[in-house]
């Protein structure tokens, strides 16, 4: 996926009120024949602008699998990575009620009112986890953002669910506490 598709789909939610998830269930119930009619909808019933409109009407129709199927289709060959997978998304739904996650082909957005984190089984053995955290510093173990370029500010790797420690729940409820 190019990075400005990414970008506008990681600041849907701010910018148009709901997630790419939300708007593709509004349209699904609505069944529009024309992308144009579809389009219109967004911008005239909803206040969406027209590239956003667009880029929903367009990102609806390209993939009708479920997010649990896109799940399972990533941690396919990786699933000694699920349980890590499952209590990151269980410690930060935790965080609150705003918090929306968002699967992706590659990847999972955590959602807040923008992007605060991003999983990603990067290889068989080792998760992936982007934070949005502008303004602190790198360490060992908080990397810069790596291969999530601007999605995100830092990357810790993860291989082990005892990795899951106090020290990373706290990086996760700033990024969750900065997406505000």
């Amino acid at each position: 996926m190019e990075p400005q598709l990414q970008t506008m789909i990681d600041n849907m939610p701010e910018k148009t009120g709901k997630s790419l998830e939300q708007w593709k269930k509004i349209l699904k119930e609505k069944a529009f024949e024309k992308h144009g009619q579809a389009v219109k909808f967004l911008k005239e019933e909803h206040g969406v602008t027209h590239g956003f409109a667009n880029t929903i009407v367009s990102l609806s129709k390209d993939n009708d699998d479920s997010a649990e199927d896109l799940v399972e289709s990533q941690y396919k060959g990786k699933e000694d990575l699920k349980p890590i997978y499952k209590k990151l998304i269980e410690v930060m739904s935790g965080f609150g009620k705003d918090v929306t996650i968002t699967p992706k082909k590659t990847t999972v957005s955590i959602i807040r009112k923008r992007q605060f984190a991003l999983i990603k089984p990067a290889t068989k053995a080792r998760i992936d986890l982007g934070l949005k955290l502008p303004g602190v510093e790198t360490t060992d173990r908080l990397e810069n953002s790596g291969p999530f370029g601007t999605m995100c500010t830092h990357r810790v790797q993860i291989t082990d669910i005892n990795q899951l420690d106090n020290q990373l729940i706290e990086w996760l409820k700033d990024a969750y506490e900065m997406a505000n």
